[in-house]
């Protein structure tokens, strides 16, 4: 499916307990991908200078793990396991499902800009979040990344 399609507006991930909001993020002065704030821990970005879900290529939609309050939306995501279902609810009404392909994890130093934005010949998403140690800093030292197909 290409061309132009409606928004995300809500995610559902029912394995893991995920129904979320989903809003638009664009990039940061510093040409990082926008995530929600952090006093919205409940909420998606969905990265809108990229496909929205559905279209052919890498939809992506960021999430945080938890926060210093407690766990956020993706704070089961690592636990996601190949098959489960993903559906995103879009502003016209409309429902796109994918399947979980994979789960990786990546040092933040070394994420895979590629394989989350580059282009593909199918309609996908990927699922971001932090995970692994948490540094001196507190933040989380790796990313976890959910690899998804359209179905059908």
């Amino acid at each position: 499916m290409s061309g132009s399609v409606a928004p995300p507006v809500r995610l559902r991930i029912p394995a893991i307990g995920v129904d979320a909001p989903v809003s638009a993020s664009g990039l940061n002065p510093d040409g990082s991908v926008e995530v929600p704030p952090m006093d919205r821990p409940e909420r998606v970005g969905w990265y809108r200078n990229g496909p929205a879900p559905g279209q052919t290529g890498p939809a992506v939609l960021l999430g945080h793990l938890d926060t210093r309050k407690g766990p956020a939306v993706f704070h089961r995501l690592p636990q996601l396991t190949p098959g489960a279902r993903i559906e995103l609810r879009r502003e016209d009404g409309s429902t796109v499902v994918f399947r979980v392909r994979e789960l990786k994890q990546y040092p933040k130093d070394a994420f895979p800009t590629d394989l989350v934005y580059g282009d593909t010949d199918t309609a996908q998403l990927r699922l971001i979040t932090c995970g692994g140690a948490l540094g001196g800093d507190g933040h989380y030292k790796d990313n976890i990344i959910v690899l998804a197909d359209l179905q059908p």
